[in-house]
């Protein structure tokens, strides 16, 4: 990739196989998934979709501002450990990258949709459908606020009552705070959250 590259758009579309046992399981780390890189500086807008109701293989794309914050996304612990947390029943079958506004709008290995313009109208093809952009960032922020601060609430207010906890450390009830809310925050509180707001995250 050469330098001019290296300032474009980046978009990645990752292939892979998911156990159909455990769809359900899957359906929600794919969303935690792209919950997270929304709130990785650079990041442009992301989506993911099966290839068919009854297929194993699902399509995952997101993209970037530049290939340098891409790589702040692909290398980073959290990503790590999101595709850690997965590895029982997902499998990567391929990765492309592409540059510029093609990559977008013309994703590799797409799962294509028949265009119709009538009920009896025949089919014109697969065509590729664009991800709508991602919500501005300060109504990510005001989503993000929405899920933690009840979720920090309660958490500081149960953990009150554990014996000897407010005698810990700062950093040592920071740690384990965080420990504990991290996964429930991907996991429960933020896919619940932006499924509450997608019309406004959307508009």
């Amino acid at each position: 990739m050469d330098a001019m590259a290296d300032t474009h758009p980046i978009t990645v579309a990752i292939e892979r196989r998911i156990d159909p046992d455990r769809t359900r399981e899957a359906t929600a780390w794919m969303q935690a998934g792209t919950d997270l890189a929304t709130t990785f500086p650079g990041f442009l807008g992301s989506g993911w979709v099966r290839a068919g109701e009854d297929s194993d293989l699902w399509y995952m794309l997101y993209r970037f501002h530049d290939i340098a914050t891409l790589e702040s996304w692909e290398q980073s612990a959290q990503r790590g450990w999101w595709l850690e947390s997965g590895k029982a029943f997902a499998r990567e079958e391929r990765v492309e990258r592409r540059t510029g506004i093609e990559g977008w709008f013309d994703a590799p290995f797409a799962t294509g949709v028949e265009s119709r313009r009538g009920a009896d109208a025949t089919p014109t093809g697969p065509v590729a459908l664009p991800i709508p952009p991602a919500p501005p960032r300060w109504k990510q922020a005001v989503t993000i606020w929405l899920g933690f601060f009840p979720t920090n609430l309660l958490a500081s207010w149960l953990l009150g009552f554990a014996p000897g906890f407010t005698e810990w450390p700062l950093w040592a009830r920071v740690l384990l705070s965080t420990v504990l809310l991290t996964p429930v925050m991907t996991y429960a509180v933020l896919p619940w959250v932006t499924r509450l707001l997608r019309r406004w995250l959307q508009r």
